[in-house]
Order: C-alpha cells, then sequence, then structure tokens
C-alpha cells in the first residue's frame, strides 16, 4: 500500500463520507462528551427515551438504503480517484523523449482530466489548458537548464583538456538552445503544438555526451549526468496548470542562495511560492516547489541557532521601543498565519515574534508553516523565537497527520525529511521571559524535579509535587525527541512544560485525563509568580475543541481566554488557529487571535483575533484522523 492509499484507508476506516472529515478532539480535562459513543442531535440530547418522536417504519428503511447508496458512491468515487493518482504519479515520471507532439499533448491531457478527478474539480479540460501546461514544463526545464549554464559559468576550466572543453562547449550549446526555444514558446504558446517544438526540447532526454571528470566534486558535467538526469527531474515537477490558475509565479521550485544567507526578499519569495504551490499542486508535487536539499539546509541552519539557545529564553527589550506579538498554536494553518503576518506585520528590528509551539499536526500544511517560521529564525534570530509544542514530538505526529503529511508530500524520501523534523524539534526552547515580566510557553507551570538521590519508587509516587521554578527549568535536559514519562526522571518537567493544563481548583495534581502533564489551579499561579517575580503568564496548547464542555472555562471562541486573575497577576491561553479544526466532525467555526505586548512597560497585552481565510480544497485523501485514544 502506498502513502496516498495508506491516508485514504485511515480515513476510509473512520467514516465512509467525504464530506464529514473525522473527529479530532485534543481535549484537555476530560469532558462529559469526551465519553459519548455516538452523535446525538442536540435537541434530543437530554431527553428521555421515552420522549422520542414516533417514526413511519419505512422511513428507518429509507435511510439505511441511503446511507448504504452514498457509501457504495463514496467507495466507487475513492476507487476513480486512487486510480487516478496513480496516472498522475506515473504520468510525473515517464520519459517523453520517444513520444511525437500529439502523443506528448494526448498524454498531458490524460494527466490534467486525472488530476482534476484527484482534486474534486468537475471543470472541463480545454486545448488551451494543455498548452498551458506544456508551456509550464517547458518552461521549468529551461529554468533548470539556464541554472547549470549559470554554475558552468563560474566554474574554473584550467585543468581541462581540449577534448573536456569541447564536450563542455557541445553540453552548453544544447542547454542555451532549449532556454532560447522556452523564450520562443512563453512568447507565442500556440507553437508549441502547431509547429512541432515539443519534440525538438524533449529530444534533450536521448542526448548523450561522454562524461568528463569534474575538477569539482560537486558539479558532474557529463550530459548524461547533468541534462538527462535535470530532464527527467523536470518532468517530475511538471504540473498541469488550467485557466483557473497562475501559474507564473510557480515557474521554478525554490534554491538555496547560493552564499548560503537569507534575504527578507529570499524568504517572502519562498511564502508566496508556498501559496501558490498549495493551491495548484497535489500534496506529493510539493517536493518539486521545495526540494530536499533546500529543507536540508533550513533544517541544518536552524537547528544549529536552536541549539544554543537556553531552556527558558530571556526576551531583553526593555530599551526599545518595540512591540512583541505573541502566537498560539498553528497546527497547520498555513494559510491563517500568512493572514496574521498581513494583520501583525512581519518581524523586524522593532517588532519581536514568540510562537508558542504546536505548528504541526491536525493540518495539511504543517510542513509549509514549520519551514517558513524556521527560515524568519535563520534570517532574524534575535527577532524570532519559535518554543516547542507538544505536537513537536514523535508521539503526536505519528498519530495526528503530520508524518503522514512529510511522507505524501515527499514520496520515497519521506522517511528522511521526517526524520530531519523529529531531530529540530527537540532543539526548540521551552519558554521565554519577556522583559523581565511575561513568562510564555506551550502548555505551562511545571513541578520541581524529584532528588535525583531518590531510588525508591514508592516514595517518589507519594511525594507531594511543588511548583518548579525556572531555575529547574534552566537545568532540564531537553533534546529529547519524545517525552520522559517516568515520575523519577529528573526531565519529566519537560512533559509538564508541553502537555499542563490550568484547573479552576486550586491545587497542583497529574492530569490523569491526559495522562501525562499536570492541572494547576489559580494558587499555583500566584505562587508561581510572586517566585518569579513575574506579572503574566501567557500560555497556549488548549483550543475550543478542549474546552469543549469545560463549563468553568471560557470556550476559546474568540482565540483567546482569561483563565487566572489573581493578586500578583493573569493567566491567559493563546489561540491562533481559526475555524479549528481543518478536518474533524465538528467544525467550531472559532477566531484565531494573536497577543501584542507593547513598550515600556509589556505586562498588559492586547488581543487581537482573525477570522480564518480560504483555503485550497484538500484531497480526501489527504485528511487527516485522530486515533481512537
Amino acid at each position: 500500500m502506498d502513502f496516498a492509499d495508506e491516508l485514504t484507508a485511515g480515513a476510509t476506516a473512520s467514516n465512509s463520507n467525504p464530506h464529514k472529515p473525522s473527529d479530532t478532539r485534543d481535549s484537555g480535562e476530560l469532558s462529559s462528551s469526551d465519553n459519548d459513543t455516538e452523535d446525538v442531535h442536540p435537541v434530543f440530547s437530554n431527553m428521555p427515551a421515552s420522549f422520542a418522536p414516533p417514526m413511519s417504519p419505512i422511513l428507518p428503511l429509507q435511510s439505511k438504503c441511503n446511507v448504504a447508496i452514498q457509501a457504495d458512491m463514496d467507495d466507487k468515487l475513492e476507487t476513480i480517484q486512487n486510480i487516478c493518482q496513480k496516472i498522475v504519479d506515473t504520468t510525473n515520471l515517464y520519459s517523453f523523449s520517444k513520444l511525437d507532439d500529439q502523443q506528448v499533448y494526448s498524454l498531458m491531457r490524460l494527466r490534467e482530466i486525472s488530476h482534476r478527478i484527484v482534486n474534486e474539480r468537475d471543470s472541463r479540460v480545454t486545448r488551451n489548458d494543455v498548452i498551458s501546461a506544456m508551456c509550464f514544463y517547458i518552461n521549468r526545464l529551461a529554468g533548470k537548464c539556464k541554472d547549470i549554464v549559470d554554475i558552468m559559468n563560474k566554474m574554473s576550466y584550467k585543468d581541462l583538456d581540449d577534448q573536456q572543453m569541447q564536450q563542455l562547449s557541445r553540453l552548453k550549446e544544447l542547454l542555451c538552445g532549449i532556454v532560447d526555444g522556452a523564450k520562443d514558446v512563453e512568447t507565442e504558446p500556440s507553437r508549441i503544438v502547431e509547429q512541432g517544438m515539443v519534440s525538438d526540447i524533449w529530444m534533450t532526454e536521448s542526448l548523450e555526451v561522454e562524461p568528463i571528470d569534474s575538477c569539482n566534486d560537486d558539479i558532474p558535467l557529463g550530459e548524461t549526468q547533468i541534462v538527462a538526469i535535470e530532464d527527467k527531474q523536470a518532468v517530475a515537477e511538471a504540473r498541469l496548470a488550467n485557466q483557473y490558475c497562475d501559474m507564473s509565479h510557480v515557474k521554478h521550485s525554490i534554491s538555496w542562495p547560493p552564499n548560503g544567507s537569507l534575504t527578507l526578499e529570499w524568504v517572502v519569495e519562498m511564502m508566496k511560492t508556498l501559496e501558490l504551490s498549495s493551491r495548484n499542486y497535489t500534496p506529493s508535487e510539493f517536493q518539486l516547489i521545495m526540494p530536499v536539499s533546500v529543507v536540508d539546509s533550513i533544517l541544518n541552519v536552524a537547528a544549529s541557532i536552536l541549539h544554543k539557545e537556553p531552556n527558558c529564553l530571556e526576551i531583553d527589550c526593555h530599551g526599545e521601543v518595540s512591540n512583541v506579538v505573541i502566537v498560539g498554536d498553528i497546527h497547520g494553518h498555513y494559510h491563517d498565519l500568512l493572514h496574521l503576518f498581513e494583520l501583525a506585520n512581519f518581524p523586524s528590528e522593532s517588532q519581536y515574534y514568540v510562537f508558542n509551539g504546536n505548528y504541526v499536526d491536525r493540518g495539511a500544511w504543517g510542513l509549509e508553516v514549520f519551514l517558513v517560521l524556521l527560515a524568519w529564525k535563520i534570517l532574524m534570530p534575535d527577532r524570532v523565537y519559535l518554543l516547542r509544542g507538544n505536537h513537536e514530538t514523535r508521539f503526536c505526529t505519528s498519530s495526528y497527520g503530520f508524518e503522514k503529511e512529510v511522507r505524501t508530500k515527499y514520496g520515497e524520501q519521506g522517511e528522511k525529511v521526517y526524520h530531519r523534523c523529529l531531530e529540530t524539534f527537540k532543539e526548540l526552547p521551552l519558554a521565554a521571559i519577556i522583559a523581565g515580566k511575561v513568562y510564555t510557553t506551550h502548555g505551562g507551570l511545571f513541578r520541581k524535579p524529584c532528588n535525583p538521590d531518590v531510588q525508591n519508587d514508592k516514595e517518589t509516587r507519594t511525594r507531594k509535587l511543588e511548583i518548579g521554578s525556572l531555575q529547574d527549568l534552566s537545568k532540564l535536559e531537553r533534546f529529547f525527541v519524545d517525552i520522559p514519562t517516568k515520575d523519577e526522571d529528573p526531565n519529566i518537567i519537560l512533559a509538564d512544560v508541553l502537555w499542563s493544563n490550568p484547573s479552576k481548583v486550586d491545587g497542583l495534581r497529574e492530569n490523569q485525563a491526559r495522562g501525562v502533564g499536570l492541572l494547576w489551579g489559580p494558587d499555583f499561579t500566584e505562587a508561581f509568580l510572586k517566585l518569579s517575580n513575574l506579572k503574566l503568564i501567557i500560555r497556549s496548547h488548549e483550543g475550543p475543541d478542549s474546552r469543549d464542555g469545560k463549563i468553568d472555562f471560557d470556550d476559546m471562541i474568540m482565540g483567546y481566554s482569561t483563565d487566572h486573575d489573581i493578586e500578583s497577576g493573569k493567566l491567559y491561553t493563546l489561540f491562533s488557529a481559526p475555524d479549528f479544526p481543518q478536518f474533524g466532525q465538528k467544525s467550531y467555526c472559532n477566531e484565531g487571535a494573536y497577543a501584542t505586548l507593547k513598550h515600556p512597560d509589556f505586562e498588559t497585552p492586547s488581543f487581537h483575533t482573525f477570522k480564518a481565510v480560504d483555503k485550497p480544497k484538500v484531497p480526501k485523501m489527504f485528511r487527516f484522523q485522530r486515533l481512537p485514544w
């Protein structure tokens, strides 16, 4: 079973209706709704069985027939979509060098039809659509050829003999010919079919020049090594555009800057390219726009920066006229993240950003979110701060969708990319102190770790929980892919920081409903603020689904809530993923929110709410479900 089929099977097993995705609850404390075994209409939810309205004996039979028919239609549609996806994938890898123009045209048309079925589009495929797709392919191939020519122009040829120089000259001539031919196609797209230009360009794949030794091991120079490989890659990268898609901004894949230094223009262009890619490409084509090599570069550079940061960051912005924007859970809402940047403005010398974690899972674009935020971190390491959430672990990402997302987007290389992301997750800091007044983290407070000299399990279990200090947090070993779960482990507070929830009941106790983390009451918020000489706590971790059924707390429909209001200050919960969850039986139609702390005191947050923006339709096979536990 391939990754796409695996995703489809997972969704089908829980729900046969493609228009009613599976439930994705991530609650904190166990609510009454968590024990429900079936959905009940609100009108009848509190009504005794004896009050059930009379029903015609024909209606249940008719209803069952309708359900069976709908399920059968859904199964057939799913089968057709799976077949069409295989056609798309096969076409991506097909060599066009031995096809004439009409055969290429027919193959492209078949792929576009299949592509639209997979994405549940009902628009007709026209001749112009196919020509646009072929133009896009040629432009992309030309872009690859131009990149190779640019590399060749920067090389040193002093160690090459005459034969090698002739081969390089011939290779460069071929590449430049493709680039020039693509310019003609871009000027007059109809010529691609009418004047038989396709065959001339695709024939490059069948041309071979004897490979030559390179004076630079990183740059192979043979025609077979460069042109054929790049051409095949370009075939795999060709995506069929249609009349509703502006492909002019997505002609070339993202490439790492030659000098390795990111610029504001590069990061902004990356954001735009990924946004267009999400609307015009299938998930399996993501790797064509964001190559693995670029992902590796982003992860490597960002991880090296994050590794040097302490567990609890100290963001000193007292001496500057500046703002600090705090962002809660994003959960793969890439398009809403872009909207948030539009509202709050980009990070800058006068605007800090602190992200409270949970960038991935339970949404289709977690990888885009994570990579873009890492790019900002690389660009502005002293203005952008990324904290870790409970979903930045192997445990959560293997169950809530991110692993499947990465494997779908990167196919055979998916496992490698996924594990590289896990390695970067563990580098993320856990908390931040802003202007010496505000504590921000993902989950919340944490226990004082047990004495490492205490080895008695019984004594550990019966020991009264005490609130931990910032000093305790600073001593924590955080570099784990998954959280420690044993109470006697001195690093158990990693689980607390990522998983704990506030309670309206005084005290500090284990969160039995979750099985990990703590529940702490207003008295311990007061104790922590006094102990740390702080005024405010802003945490995340809970959205509207987690608050569903918790009558003592705000429902998070506005994206934030005041959970504790005590003598020393306040505790807020902040959630930044509007219309959450993306995939679930129940959409809460909530707003997202972000908080702004302003100079000079930074201790009075202003909360800004925003609604969800329009998002691309996600194919059924790419919808995730939460495991039943």
